[in-house]
């Protein structure tokens, strides 16, 4: 089992979401995150003062996946997110030891 965490720029969000749902992903979690990378932030113009962002506003996807369906999952996010400029975002994949549904306690791929 894998847990597919993906950081994309905020606007992505729903053609992201359509392109997994076409590979058969049932869930996933978003949240709204700010960071940075190469962009190093930007300026913006407030009431005629200009200042720095040094975090920009990102979304972060985590998608719990068998073994089997992550190359699968990582095509259609890379895909549907890209703009091919900067700030694109990236995508991180880790090894999950154990999940459990709450509800049900169903456990690892059951629960997924």
């Amino acid at each position: 089992m894998k847990l597919v965490s993906a950081i994309i720029k905020p606007f992505k969000l729903d053609d992201v979401r359509e392109a997994i749902a076409e590979v058969g992903v049932e869930g996933l979690t978003v949240s709204e995150v700010k960071g940075f990378g190469r962009q190093k932030g930007h300026t913006e113009l407030y009431r005629g003062a200009e200042y720095q962002v040094d975090f920009l506003p990102k979304v972060k996807l985590e998608i719990a996946a068998q073994d089997g369906d992550v190359d699968r999952i990582i095509e259609a996010i890379t895909s549907a997110a890209y703009t091919g400029k900067i700030g694109d975002g990236k995508i991180f994949v880790h090894d999950l030891s154990h999940v459990v549904r709450i509800r049900t306690g169903e456990v690892d791929d059951e629960a997924i």
